[in-house]
């Protein structure tokens, strides 16, 4: 097991699971960001439309030599640009921004209602295209997902959502394990805001491990594909050192019992 190692799709694509994620990073920030990270064997890169620095990551991608079949590379379109003809447009300017041919992975960034269900027809006709190798969606709730795919041909792949011990979201990913779409973190490590947390700290002194390494193996462990953020090489490479340990059962429940629906970002409801 290794930043190679992947989750599968229901559509056969393999997505590996733990990535870089890129929020709020400026543009020459992210593009050395992404550099040292595909030095250190990262193949999964996060960005978006309204992180802004979608042509920063293109840059790295292009200079790392790496090719670019071996490279999952995801955005995602922002509320604004929602809507079918406006949907295709804002993926239109995100591939020219990141100089590709086609994105691994395209996501609706936050339900707007009204309008969701025309941003998910222009997906899946990015997808039909063969410009998109799976689409999905970002911060969707059961009913979301449910009203989703009432009228939609194609069942979304992965919902990205907010996630980590003290917003474990139980329910959502009851909802997409029963139809089968992979569930992905992102702020896992919850902005740092709790690494000091007892039960984290007890767990992570058994495995000589960093708070932060416990909960991507939590993670891990429960088939969350998780994108930590990270613009510090050291911290990428710690990230990334989660592979030579195991967390028991009994680990996985004291983690589990610290959700208290802490939730760092908005509400799908009320965003």
């Amino acid at each position: 097991m290794s930043l190679t190692t992947t989750t599968k799709l229901h559509n056969g694509v393999e997505i590996p699971s733990v990535g870089l994620g890129v929020y709020k990073m400026a543009e020459n920030e992210v593009y050395e960001s992404v550099k040292t990270a595909l030095e250190l064997g990262y193949r999964h890169i996060d960005t978006a439309s309204f992180y802004e620095n979608e042509e920063g990551v293109g840059r790295a991608i292009k200079d790392s030599g790496i090719p670019r079949e071996e490279i999952f590379v995801t955005t995602k379109v922002w509320n604004d640009e929602q809507g079918f003809v406006e949907t295709l447009e804002a993926f239109h300017r995100s591939l020219t921004k990141l100089g590709l041919d086609y994105v691994d992975l395209y996501l609706v960034h936050w339900p707007v209602s009204d309008k969701y269900k025309d941003t998910w027809r222009a997906l899946e006709k990015v997808y039909g295209d063969g410009k998109a190798r799976a689409i999905g969606v970002s911060n969707f709730l059961p009913h979301h997902l449910d009203d989703l795919m009432r009228d939609s041909e194609i069942m979304p792949m992965i919902n990205q959502i907010e996630l980590h011990p003290q917003l474990s979201q139980v329910e959502t990913r009851e909802f997409c394990k029963q139809h089968n779409i992979a569930v992905e973190a992102w702020s896992p490590i919850a902005k740092g805001t709790y690494l000091d947390h007892p039960v984290l700290q007890e767990i992570a002194e058994k495995y000589n491990k960093t708070a932060a390494q416990i909960i991507l193996r939590w993670d891990f462990q429960n088939e969350i594909i998780t994108i930590p953020k990270s613009v510090r090489k050291e911290r990428q490479r710690e990230n990334a050192d989660i592979f030579d340990f195991e967390l028991t059962q009994d680990d996985i429940d004291k983690i589990n019992s610290m959700d208290n629906d802490n939730r760092l970002g908005l509400h799908p409801d009320d965003f």
